[in-house]
This record gives C-alpha cells, structure tokens and sequence, in this order.
C-alpha cells in the first residue's frame, strides 16, 4: 500500500516527512517579492543610466585587472560557502552531513540575493536543517544563534581595524527627530512584549539560551560556531582586498576591510535582495570619500559583485533546483 500521507505531502517514496510545522511551499508573497526585486533592479538601472561614465570606466579597469588577484579574490569567494557551512555545523549538535551543507549554504547565497533582508537564505538553512531531523524550533535557534554569531564577529573585526585606521570611521550625527523615532519604537516594542506576548517570548528566548548553553558545552561546535563566523566575515573582506589590489585601489588592505565591514552594515538598514544596490552604494561612497578614485572604487565594487553574486547566481539557483528536486530541502 502506497504512503498516502507522504503522496499527499508531495515527498518522493522513501524521502524523510518534514517534522509537524515545517513550512511548506507556499505561491503567496510571490507577487510583492517580484515586485520588490523588479523595483530595485530599476532603481539601479537609473543609478547605472546617471553614472555611466564611473560604471563604464570601471569595467574597463576591471577587464585590464591583475588576473592573479583576481584569482585569488576568486578563491577566498569560494572560501566563504565552507566557513558558512562550519558556522552552521557549530550552531547545532547532531552531525549534519558535510556534503550537502555545503551544497546548501551555496544554494543559500543564491537564494539570498532573490530576497530581501535574508529571507531567502533563512529559508534555505531552515528547510535543510529540517530536512536532517531538527524539530522546528531548534531549527529556528539554530539560525539565531548563527545569525548572532556572525554579527558578534563582524563587531569583534571591526574593533580589531579600528586601531590599524585611525580617524577613519566617524560616529554619525544623527538628527534629534530620529533618535527620538528610534527611542519611541524601542518603547514600543518593549510595551508590547511586556504585555501579553511576554510569556511566548519568554519561552523562546529560554530555549535559544539552552542552545547557545548547549553549544558552548561542546568545545568542538563552539570553535566551529565562532570560528566559520569570523571566518566568513574575514573571506568577504579578503575578496574585496584582492579585487582592490587587482584594480591597484589606492587604499591600505586594513582600510578597505575596515569601510566593508563598516559599508555592508549601513546597508543592512536598507533591506534589499543580498544589499542589491544598498550595499554597492554604500561601499563605493565609503572608498571614494576615503581617498580612492571614483572609477577604481567602482571597478573594485564591481568585481567583488562580480565574484561574490553574478558568477556563483546561475549555479547557486541550479544546485537550489537539485536539491529541492531531490527533497534534500
């Protein structure tokens, strides 16, 4: 007798059910998604048409590059889909298979650049984790507690560069009515989870701390956690390092690191597909106001776009495609 249960799901015979409360797949929000992406690709469109002579110099600066810098940004691009999958193995307990989590976090970073904020390469590591016998809401800690890490990084870097270049990052001065706006919706956010909301956000930030306890237990997952997470952060500056030696950008190597780490977290704000467009803007203001040409600055932004997102895109959608077809997602 056929497994009418897992016909029903859409499984293939033999494949593992996904645990009671694991999304499915779903056709609504497809609409606004598409919507979005097609209004940021327009808004660079318009960017591209206003400042063609800065794009087109610096496509042709990055067409004559150093092809061994390039190859060496190449391979700190291909660097960062294994930190991320050790970053993920550190995040949970049971042994996750090696092969597909790296095959999954690849597909992940395609996934990302379709949809706004993470979305698309939370989604990826959610079903996977699900798919290996997590429960939901370990799956979901387990992302937290990624997703956590990977920030404490990114600030532990930043503070590591800081002292390497002085005077380059200056505090912002922020207008009174923002700091207010900001205080007012902290407020809220407080109010609300203070009220009947606060025993659910109680019990789920009570199992997130059991995880990270869990975690840091094992000496093994801690150092896979923390180290895939500076790891990661660190190959993302490195490609834009080696693409900025390429293009002979003339800043310090610890500079430029420093106003990526610094770039990519303004643009964080701005939650477009992969930081489309937000991040592209913020880094080439952040080298030029530095003291690099506009047209090398835009060159080095755009072979780092070029290594980190269009050349792993039409592969990373493929591996996704696999994998989904054979129910690994």
């Amino acid at each position: 007798m056929p497994d009418t249960g897992t016909a029903r799901e859409g499984l293939a015979p033999g494949a593992p059910p996904l645990p009671p409360g694991a999304p499915r797949p779903r056709l609504r929000g497809v609409a606004w998604q598409a919507a979005l992406l097609l209004c940021v690709l327009l808004f660079l469109a318009y960017l591209t048409q206003r400042h063609w002579p800065t794009v087109r110099g610096g496509a042709v600066r990055l067409a004559l590059a150093d092809q061994v810098w390039l190859s060496v940004g190449a391979a700190a691009a291909v660097g960062t889909w294994a930190a991320s999958a050790v970053a993920q193995q550190g995040a949970v307990l049971e042994r996750l298979p090696g092969v597909r989590l790296v095959a999954a976090q690849f597909a992940a970073g395609a996934a990302n650049h379709l949809l706004p904020a993470g979305i698309g390469a939370g989604a990826v590591n959610l079903r996977f984790l699900l798919r290996c016998g997590l429960p939901m809401g370990r799956s979901a800690g387990a992302l937290a507690v990624k997703g956590g890490a990977g920030g404490v990084a990114r600030l532990a870097l930043i503070a590591l560069l800081v002292p390497f270049c002085p005077g380059l990052l200056r505090v912002p001065q922020l207008p009174l009515a923002w700091l207010l706006g900001a205080l007012g919706a902290l407020a809220l956010i407080a109010g609300v989870a203070a009220g009947p909301l606060w025993p659910r956000c109680r019990r789920a930030l009570g199992a997130l701390m059991a995880d990270v306890r869990a975690v840091h237990a094992r000496p093994g997952r801690a150092v896979a956690l923390w180290g895939g997470s500076l790891a990661f952060a660190s190959l993302h500056c490195a490609v834009l390092v080696a693409v900025a030696r390429a293009v002979t950008l003339p800043l310090p190597a610890p500079e430029v690191a420093l106003l990526y780490l610094a770039a990519s977290g303004a643009a964080a704000l701005l939650p477009t597909p992969g930081g489309l467009g937000s991040l592209d803007a913020a880094l080439v203001l952040a080298l030029a106001t530095s003291g690099a040409p506009a047209a090398t600055a835009a060159s080095a932004v755009l072979g780092y776009r070029m290594l980190t997102v269009w050349l792993p895109l039409t592969p990373g959608l493929v591996t996704l495609a696999v994998l989904l077809r054979r129910k690994a997602l």
